[in-house]
């Protein structure tokens, strides 16, 4: 989380910077120079914006359900969902999660182990 708010932070700093150079030079000015600043800020704040959240899936994304432990699924997922052996420890969490698959179009959902 805090790392989001770093780099929107930048971003906004950015986009602000590249507005305030095009400003100062005015008309015919060096616009070159602000799009240095104006292009990576709002790079920055869009990859804040559309980042998702950790270990979701797109259906949990798409569909707005909340997340379970761990950013994972809030329950098991549909029948046509296998377990697999790959396990992992949760990064900011510790929670420990289990990749499942649909074999038939490869699509993963991250389940906590209870």
């Amino acid at each position: 989380m805090l790392a989001r708010v770093l780099v929107g932070v930048c971003g906004l700093a950015f986009l602000l910077g590249g507005i305030a150079v095009a400003a100062t030079t005015g008309p015919g000015g060096d616009l070159f120079s602000a799009l240095f600043l104006f292009v990576p800020g709002i790079v920055m704040i869009a990859a804040v914006i559309l980042e998702r959240t950790r270990y979701r899936s797109l259906h949990a994304e798409r569909s707005g359900d909340g997340h379970g432990p761990g950013g994972g699924e809030t329950g098991l997922p549909d029948p046509r969902f296998r377990p697999t052996e790959e396990q992992f420890l949760d990064p900011t969490t510790g929670v420990p999660m289990q990749v499942w698959v649909d074999p038939e179009t490869g699509d993963r959902r991250y389940v906590p182990l209870a």
